[in-house]
């Protein structure tokens, strides 16, 4: 059954432009949604705070932060953040969508992964996290669920809900954020949290992408917590016979348990997983683990799989190296298994060695014109992604093929001058001296921020995306000079250079702040005409409420005397019901003490009248108002004491 279905949000649209179309997953803190944004029609992901927190402000502040870090982060490895609002009970995140599966997908559906697979998800990773760190912020819940795998192979690190300032050091007090498997030391131990924690989950990812489990385990959340704190994560070729030293390194300088001996952030990590990289051949990075789950959905063209496309390859083809070995051992197959021979009379062995070696060299024949056809008059494309063009040029030219076409093409991952793709794709082949085109990397596309100072906020939205970059999270503030809904400022600012499809924080003025004068007790019609000629709107409440103030007079103001205001803002009047009427105690006779308890515990304010008699008295001879009468509440009974 389709739970959607019961999703009391789905079919709705959120502060008047986010219609919900599905529920794609459920977390302890919010839900998130596919939606379409009515206004730009494109898909996005909801993140919606679940009801029953969204009246908690510490989760709010916490869901609020997500917003405002994410934004900071112009990088393409980050899930992007558009927008943040709320609409009644419902606080939300509108995010960048990323149609695929998350890490831990893979993991459950492949189990341990090869080498290169599992440096190809760690390297974005650790870039999109560097980008944190250098930003001044820590994830600090990093795990295989946080990393969205794109159909198209794309990698992107999300949930930022968890993010602190680097300064800022939290203290457990009895809940430590994060998931028990990828926690630091430190985490558990201070409850302190810096760049070094994220470097320790992402060890611990590494760990559990080549050996598919986790290095700590137990019966419970306490054993894992205990394991962290005492044991060291085990080499990974502990579990995986064979598996490259190096890569046991790189684990073991990730997750050691003293934070000063780990690398400093991300950014130093990416470099040591470069270098690993460098050091490991061909054959340790494409070893399949043992561990490796039997691939049920090995075919590409099986959408029924969760894996996206580009990790359904079995063994992923080469980018720097010859790897023509596996066609050289099909080739001698084909050599060393001829067809076999027609069946002949016995007589026909007793024919002499002359005979013996004419049919061998037949057989030979035969074998050699076979492969002729069906691989010898073909040369396969060399690998040379990511080669400069020259070494590309040469590269083909031993191959024996010549460079057509040469096109130039923005990229976000090759570097500028080196070779992107070509045409016929590595591994093809193609007949004789063939001509093989050329696309080489102009680097990533840059554009600068326009100047957008000034212009209202649709203008705004759509000036960056003539540019090529994506509107981003909206703020609001009071401005004296920049009129109501035009640009304040952007970040980054005008003038920025940056990569196309970065998403551009707005500021929007609020307009002019206007004072709010005090209007409890006002008549509401003398209230009206004095906020219209500040320039604010009125709306009336429906229900009313007791007040000190006379029937149908102003009782209560939102916002308050002296609050926040813009020019154009609604200021909610509630009216007032007139004062509560309550029965008064009789505290006649009773002790001061008593009777203060009754009385206040009435809703009275209370009074002592001693006069010169009652100076030393402690009981009540008379009280203003007499016990069994009605009285405001919150007015004061007068006491006379004797």
């Amino acid at each position: 059954m389709d739970t959607t279905l019961q999703d009391p949000l789905v079919g709705q649209v959120l502060d008047g432009r986010y219609r919900v179309e599905a529920r794609i997953a459920v977390g302890g803190m919010a839900t998130v949604y596919r939606a379409l944004d009515t206004r730009l029609d494109r898909i996005l992901a909801l993140k919606v705070m679940h009801p029953s927190l969204a009246s908690d402000a510490g989760f709010v502040e916490r869901f609020i932060r997500e917003a405002k870090s994410v934004a900071r982060l112009a990088h393409p490895n980050v899930v992007q953040v558009f927008d943040q609002g709320a609409d009644g009970g419902y606080v939300y995140l509108a995010m960048e969508y990323i149609p695929g599966c998350t890490l831990r997908d893979v993991l459950r559906e492949r189990g341990a992964l090869q080498a290169r697979a599992a440096l190809d998800i760690l390297e974005p990773v650790l870039a999109a996290l560097g980008a944190a760190h250098r930003a001044g912020f820590v994830h600090r819940d990093m795990k295989p669920e946080n990393v969205l795998i794109g159909d198209d192979g794309r990698v992107k690190v999300a949930d930022f809900g968890l993010v602190r300032s680097v300064d800022t050091v939290t203290h457990s007090t009895g809940t430590v954020l994060g998931t028990v498997a990828y926690l630091a030391p430190e985490q558990i131990e201070h409850g302190t949290a810096d760049p070094r924690v994220d470097v320790y989950a992402c060890g611990i990812l590494l760990y559990e992408m080549l050996t598919g489990e986790k290095p700590h385990d137990g019966d419970s959340p306490a054993i894992v917590l205990y394991k962290h704190l005492h044991d060291d994560v085990p080499p990974p070729s502990a579990v995986v016979p064979g598996l490259a030293p190096v890569l046991d390194s790189l684990v073991g300088a990730a997750t050691a348990r003293d934070a000063a001996v780990r690398p400093a952030d991300a950014v130093a990590l990416f470099a040591l997983t470069r270098e690993a990289r460098g050091r490991l051949t061909d054959e340790q990075l494409d070893a399949m683990p043992p561990q490796a789950l039997s691939a049920e959905h090995d075919n590409a063209d099986d959408r029924t799989s969760v894996i996206p496309r580009s990790l359904t390859v079995p063994r992923p083809l080469p980018v720097n190296e010859d790897d023509d070995g596996a066609d050289r051992v099909h080739r001698t197959s084909r050599l060393q298994s001829p067809p076999p021979l027609p069946p002949r009379r016995r007589t026909a062995l007793h024919r002499g060695p002359a005979a013996i070696v004419v049919a061998v060299l037949l057989v030979l024949g035969l074998g050699a014109g076979v492969w002729y056809i069906n691989s010898g008059q073909f040369t396969k494309i060399p690998p040379v992604l990511s080669k400069t063009e020259q070494e590309a040029r040469d590269r083909l030219a031993e191959a024996g093929l010549d460079v057509g076409e040469v096109k130039e093409a923005y990229s976000d991952t090759v570097e500028r001058g080196k070779v992107i793709s070509t045409d016929p794709a590595a591994g093809a082949r193609v007949r004789g001296s063939a001509s093989v085109s050329l696309t080489v990397s102009k680097g990533p596309e840059t554009v600068r921020v326009p100047d957008l100072d000034g212009y209202r906020l649709d203008k705004a939205r759509s000036l960056l995306e003539d540019e090529g970059l994506e509107p981003g999270m909206v703020t609001r503030e009071l401005s004296d000079s920049v009129p109501r809904d035009a640009v304040i400022s952007t970040e980054p600012g005008k003038g920025t250079e940056v990569r196309a499809g970065t998403a551009v924080k707005l500021t929007v003025s609020k307009g002019s702040p206007v004072d709010v004068p005090d209007l409890t007790g006002d008549d509401p019609e003398d209230a009206r005409a004095e906020l219209e000629e500040a320039g604010l709107k009125v709306e009336i409440a429906d229900g009313r409420i007791h007040s000190e103030h006379d029937a149908g007079r102003v009782a209560r103001q939102t916002p308050g005397a002296g609050g926040e205001a813009a020019e154009g803002d609604t200021v909610t009047l509630t009216l007032s019901k007139g004062p509560e009427m309550v029965e008064v105690p009789d505290v006649v006779g009773d002790s001061v003490d008593e009777a203060r308890d009754k009385l206040e515990g009435a809703g009275f304010g209370v009074k002592e009248d001693r006069g010169l008699l009652g100076l030393f008295g402690d009981t009540v001879k008379d009280q203003s108002v007499d016990g069994g009468e009605t009285a405001p509440k919150g007015s004061t009974i007068t006491l006379r004491i004797r």
